[in-house]
Order: C-alpha cells, then sequence, then structure tokens
C-alpha cells in the first residue's frame, strides 16, 4: 500500500517516490494550475519560513490537490505547522494544522519501534522464528509452507520473509476471498487476513532479498499482543506515542459517519467505486475511499490516522541519536542497520544506495554513520511523507488524496520541493 521509487532507477518498489529524500540532490517539476483562485491556508505564518508556504500553496493548487498538511521540527522542536486547501470540500472546511489524516503504511514504523522496545526489554531476539513465538498450532495450517518455520522477526520488519505481491498478490484486497476461507461473511479481521495468508506458498526463501508485503506487519502486530498481553492499539499508545507527548493518534475507521473529530474527508482522484467490504455501509455501493477497501483490517501495517504535527514529533524521538526518548542508542543503529544479502547489497556484492531496514527506508550519509530515514504510504484517498534528514530537519506532509488528475502520485511529486523549500531557509527559528 505504500510506492516508493530508488532515484536511480525504479528497483525496489518500497523506495518509489522517496529517491530525493534521502540523496541531497533535488529537482523541479513541471505543472499547470488549476484555476487563479487562492489557496487557503491555516496555522501561524512565520515570514522566514515563506519557502514552505509558497512550495504548499503553488503545490495544492497546481496539483489540484483537495487538502494537505506539512509540519517541520528542528532539532527536536516544532518550528513550522500550517494547512492548506480543503479538509472537506462539501462543507467548505479547510484543513487546520492539527488535522488527522489516515497515515497509510507511515503505519509500520509505529509498529517498527514498538518491536524494538521489546527486543530491549530481551522479550525476544530478532533472529527468534516467529512461529517459535506465535504458537504453530494456533496459526499455521495444516497444509503449509514449511519455509514459513524459519521466518524470523528480523524477516518481518526487513520485508524478507518469502512473500512478494508482485509476484502472487497483496492478501490485503482480497477480503471475499479471505472470508470464504475463514467461512464467516464478511467483515474479515486481522487474524483473517493473516490465517488466509499462512496458506500461501512463499516466491523465495526468507532473508534471501526484499520484497515489500503488508501482511508481514500483521504479524508483528500479533507479537505485540502475545508478548505483551496487551491490545496492539494501546501498547503503541502508551509506550511510543505518549512519551512524545502525543494523545490523537488512534486506529481508524473505514465509513465517512465513523471518521474521528477533526478527520480529513477522503478523495480518490480515480472516482473509483466498490461494494464496501467493511464498516457501516457493508454490501452496499460506495467509495472506494469509504468501505472499498478493508481499511478497518490494515492495523499494523497501515491503519493508523493522525496530524503532521504528531508525526514530527514521533520521528523527533530519533534526533539525538546517543539520547534517544524511545530506543537506545544501540537498539536504534540495529533498527536503521542495513540487510545482509541481496535486500541491502546488489548482485555484485556493493552496498545499495539506499535499503529497507527495520521498518524504515534507509539512506547512509557520508562516513560517520549518519542516515536520512523516511516512509511513505498510498491508499485511496490518501498520499503520506514523513521523512528525517540527518541534519536535524524532521517534516511530515499528508493529502487527502493519493494522485493528481494526470495520475502522478503527490508523494513523489512533493518529496524534491520540500527539500527545496528547506535547503532555502537561512535563518531558523
Amino acid at each position: 500500500m505504500s510506492f516508493n521509487v530508488n532515484r536511480r532507477v525504479a528497483i525496489q518498489q518500497i523506495l518509489a517516490g522517496a529517491g530525493t529524500l534521502a540523496s541531497g540532490i533535488h529537482s523541479g517539476g513541471n505543472s499547470v494550475a488549476e484555476d487563479s483562485g487562492q489557496v487557503i491556508a491555516t496555522g501561524d505564518s512565520k515570514p522566514h519560513l515563506a519557502p514552505f508556504d509558497t512550495m504548499m500553496s503553488d503545490f495544492v493548487k497546481t496539483q489540484r490537490v483537495p487538502g494537505a498538511s506539512l509540519a517541520v521540527s528542528r532539532n527536536s522542536h516544532v518550528v513550522y505547522a500550517r494547512g492548506f486547501g480543503l479538509a472537506d470540500r462539501e462543507a467548505s472546511r479547510p484543513v487546520q494544522s492539527d488535522s488527522l489524516f489516515r497515515l497509510a503504511s507511515i503505519s509500520k514504523p509505529l509498529t517498527a519501534v514498538a518491536v524494538m522496545q521489546l527486543v530491549e526489554q530481551g522479550k525476544f531476539s530478532l533472529d527468534d522464528r516467529i512461529f517459535d513465538l506465535l504458537p504453530a498450532a494456533d496459526w499455521l495450517p495444516k497444509q503449509h509452507d514449511e519455509r514459513l518455520r524459519i521466518v524470523t522477526v528480523r524477516h518481518l520488519l526487513q520485508h524478507t520473509a518469502g512473500w512478494d505481491r508482485a509476484k502472487s498478490f497483496d492478501p490485503i484486497g482480497r477480503a471475499h476471498d479471505i472470508a470464504r476461507h475463514a467461512n464467516k461473511p464478511l467483515p474479515v479481521d486481522v487474524s483473517d487476513v493473516i490465517r488466509y495468508t499462512l496458506t500461501l506458498p512463499l516466491d523465495f526463501d526468507p532473508g534471501s532479498r526484499y520484497a515489500y508485503y503488508n501482511v508481514d506487519y500483521l504479524l508483528l502486530g500479533r507479537l505485540i499482543e502475545l508478548m505483551t498481553q496487551e491490545k496492539y492499539e494501546h501498547r503503541v499508545k502508551q509506550h511510543v506515542l505518549a512519551s512524545m507527548g502525543i494523545t490523537r493518534m488512534q486506529l481508524g475507521r473505514a465509513w465517512k459517519e465513523d471518521l474521528a473529530r477533526d478527520e480529513v474527508r477522503y478523495y480518490d482522484s480515480k472516482q473509483r467505486e466498490a461494494v464496501a467490504v467493511c464498516g457501516s455501509k457493508l454490501g452496499s455501493k460506495v467509495s472506494q475511499v469509504y468501505g472499498g477497501e478493508n481499511f478497518e483490517a490494515y492495523e499494523a501495517h497501515g491503519g493508523w490516522i493522525g496530524s503532521a504535527v504528531d508525526l514530527v514529533r514521533f520521528i523527533s524521538a530519533f534526533d539525538h541519536v546517543h539520547h534517544p526518548k524511545l530506543l537506545k542508542a544501540e537498539t536504534l543503529h540495529t533498527m536503521w542497520a542495513r540487510p545482509t544479502g541481496l535486500a541491502g547489497h546488489e548482485a555484485d556484492g556493493k552496498p545499495k544506495e539506499a535499503y529497507y531496514a527495520c521498518g524504515w527506508n534507509v539512506r547512509p550519509v557520508g562516513d560517520k554513520g549518519d542516515v536520512n530515514a523516511w516512509h511513505n504510504g498510498l491508499i485511496a484517498g490518501t498520499s503520506t511523507l514523513l521523512v528525517r534528514r540527518h541534519d536535524g530537519l524532521n517534516w511530515a506532509v499528508l493529502f487527502n488524496t493519493e494522485s493528481n488528475p494526470e495520475g502522478k502520485t503527490l508523494l513523489g511529486l512533493v518529496d524534491p520541493l520540500v527539500h527545496q523549500a528547506a535547503d532555502a531557509i537561512t535563518n531558523w527559528p
């Protein structure tokens, strides 16, 4: 559910759209204004940070985006937070600086940090086999790929467990098949999705290479619950978010009438319709963004909602590598470490310029161990981007649609522009 591209070539789907993020090499974009109207902006305007205002207003206008939010932190302090455009077109309600958006796959870093905290506590190691931790008798079907028994926690975090949606498919989009397998009516829940997935053959040997796969993180959510005896959402709220003063992030809901207070409305740029597979309109013809996807079972891989400010507060926890607030320095180093083999190296053994670590895309910078880390997310009606630069700058940019009218994904278009705006500022607060 996220699309990322390495800036050199589209060699890894997970690196899509984020190429210039971690490189420091920025490129401009060409676009045509939809009209000459002014874009509504909310939040405090700071003249010395005007490049962000100009960039976001121009982007929302030229890409014909309903609404967006940008927050920026520097050296752990939130220095910029503004909303642009409309949270709700029908009600003419503007996006606020703290409006809530679906985060899509930015949910994965939250799950990864919760897992790494448990590793720190000695609950298990990254190289423990997942079905030695989750009882195999309870989870693995009688007929299963035997290679599942060697899948480790690290494999799941790094998307090297053995499934490849490009070769087979992504089970999160197969709600009807999952329901038939579970012998139950819709909706299906997280456990149903996992149990169905475990009947599928692996596409490659665990650990041999990388392939982005959402269900990896649903399994990690079950591991968190088993090891803590807490519900996944509660655990993340209390042990990942609360220490950063984040109180409004939560798992989202599928149907428009069930959205959280202060949550934006979502607009599918393709205006797709579907029969609802979850939510209060189950079985009815709906917009893809409201029940057409099994959003309420996205959970640990893509189900969170939050604001751009929430996200930069979360990622600011890692600003001071030797005194981080959520993880010890050595754990943080492990979380961002280069995977072995083809997941972190080219076929000739040369280290890749960027790779997927434990819940993060990572690009090493220089020879002192610095890294840029990021994640993005993409589902119908949502495009999101969270960036940590090694120079103390972090930002989150959130949209309530996924693409422009020409079908170009917003996160890939906005990525280099945020870098350019940040690099144009010389007088930081």
